[in-house]
């Protein structure tokens, strides 16, 4: 079989109407949900460094809540703090700032989408480096997204030698850099990134400077600011909202920033190429106060509900939306259609990410720990539920059923974006294709399964045009979109990889 007839797009599966399973023996509050990526931080040459990188993680901690760290440098040694769990349990008491001395900072939060959760792997991830010169020093990095060939360049450096320490794939970055043969820091920098695919936002300090990189179609987000004259990179504005920071600009696709005592210097090594920033960073990662590429998040999240109101309406009495993510597309929503807007479900934000119940019973009520529904606004009415997107739909099912034993008349569920059909290996943590409900059970199926009187998803063309496009265009897509159409932006080689492998050991089983 070829390369292209083993790629991920022709993988099919059959439709089926056979319930996914949602009897887990622990219930993951999130388990239904897209889960973040990571996010990352770096500041130059300010004396509280290590105090203003926590400060601009606390701002990125919905990007990842299973870990953080930060590594400094003084101007003679890199001090680490690397921690599970959240920013706030850790990094805000005097004694840890103090214990990162120095004027130059990254951090990191992460949820893990490659490696395990634990401590080994939390970023940023250090090194000694060692160079003809000597005078290399150390290196520090920390990785927003995933790497697409992570797995095959780690087994050719394992084969030549190369002892991990973890079993993140940012991991394969510092050994690229330790074996590159450049004589400076930046161009071996430059040569690793190179070698590698997929998405990434890149972060890194040496004994001398500050570096950003952006991957070559801009799949990750990487913003430049500014406080006080310092220079600070981030992976959203939020971060530097929090500090009072001044945005620059975006970090380009394919550029690398370098930040040194003699200024920023812009460089811009790989060949150019149209940029196709990550779609969900607008639908679902991305703080609604954030801005991206220039656009609003909160305001494109409002247009997605707009347009999903002009493509699905419905007869109705009142808009819930599902909290937090569908807040906004329930405002645009109900908007355009005139049915007004209520907090119809009510979230509690003090519920951790799993809760361990005893009995089948009591995990049956586990999702009610984290909505619960307002009666009076729910009882004898006709409701439009509105939700960024269905995943397993597990949770959907729960939230649909509590509407109808709350006194709802009728239940229609809005998904502000288009079926997830295909899975993410570009940091986004999806399940295997069988597992996404899209996948594997046609519109009216889903429907059934979720037990709502209707159900209807933003059209692909629709959410180009909340962001402002007429629509997509086949020939050259604006967005990575990949999760609704299948058009992954690049090689997959793990993936083929690992495909040729079950394809070989099929044929040598027949």
């Amino acid at each position: 079989m070829d390369e292209a007839s083993c790629s991920p797009e022709n993988f099919r599966f059959s439709p089926s109407v056979t319930e996914p399973d949602s009897t887990p023996e622990s219930l993951d509050l999130e388990g239904d949900r897209l889960r973040e990526e990571c996010g990352v931080f770096g500041i130059f040459g300010h004396p509280d460094a290590a105090a203003i990188t926590a400060l601009g993680l606390h701002a990125l901690q919905h990007r990842g809540q299973e870990a953080a760290g930060i590594v400094t440098f003084d101007g003679t040694r890199f001090y680490s703090e690397r921690r599970l769990g959240l920013v706030g349990d850790h990094f805000s008491s005097a004694s840890t700032i103090n214990h990162l001395p120095g004027a130059v900072a990254i951090g990191h939060v992460r949820y893990s989408t490659t490696g395990e959760t634990i401590l080994r792997n939390v970023q940023p991830l250090f090194a000694e480096l060692s160079s003809e010169d000597h005078n290399a020093g150390g290196f520090a990095v920390a990785h927003n997204g995933n790497l697409t060939n992570g797995l095959t360049l780690r087994s050719q450096l394992v084969r030549e030698g190369a002892i991990y320490q973890s079993t993140s794939d940012t991991e394969v970055i510092l050994h690229l850099v330790a074996r590159s043969r450049k004589t400076r820091l930046v161009q071996r920098f430059i040569e690793a990134i190179g070698t590698i695919e997929g998405a990434y936002a890149l972060v890194a300090i040496s004994n001398k400077k500050l570096i950003g990189a952006r991957d070559p179609l801009g799949i990750r987000p990487l913003v430049i600011g500014q406080l006080d004259g310092h220079y600070i990179l981030a992976s959203e504005t939020c971060a530097l909202d929090i500090i009072g920071a001044r945005f620059i600009r975006d970090v380009e696709n394919g550029e690398v920033v370098v930040i040194s005592e003699k200024g920023i210097e812009s460089l811009k090594p790989f060949p150019a190429r149209p940029m196709r920033p990550c779609i969900f960073e607008y639908i679902y990662f991305a703080r609604p106060d954030s801005i991206v590429q220039g656009k609003s998040v909160y305001a494109v999240r409002k247009a997605m509900g707009m347009e999903l109101a002009r493509e699905s309406a419905v007869d109705a009495d009142v808009i819930v939306p599902v909290p937090d993510s569908g807040v906004p597309a329930a405002l645009g929503f109900s908007q355009q259609s005139g049915i007004p807007f209520e907090l119809g479900i009510i979230r509690n934000h003090y519920v951790g990410r799993t809760f361990i119940q005893p009995t089948q019973t009591v995990r049956e009520l586990g999702v009610r720990l984290k909505h619960s529904v307002n009666r009076s606004v729910v009882e004898g009415k006709r409701i439009v539920l509105l939700d960024d997107s269905i995943v397993r739909g597990t949770t959907s099912v729960k939230i649909v059923q509590m509407m109808r034993e709350a006194g709802a008349r009728e239940v229609h569920f809005r998904i502000s974006s288009p079926p997830i059909s295909y899975p993410d290996y570009y940091g986004i943590d999806t399940p295997e294709r069988e597992k996404l409900l899209a996948a594997t059970h046609s519109l009216e199926e889903m429907r059934a399964y979720i037990g709502s009187d209707s159900l209807a998803f933003l059209s692909v063309d629709g959410i180009y045009r909340a962001m402002g496009e007429p629509g997509r265009d086949p020939a050259r897509p604006q967005f990575t979109d990949h999760c609704f159409t299948g058009d992954y932006p690049t090689p997959l080689t793990d993936v083929m990889g690992e495909a040729r492998s079950q394809l070989s050991l099929l044929a040598e089983a027949s």
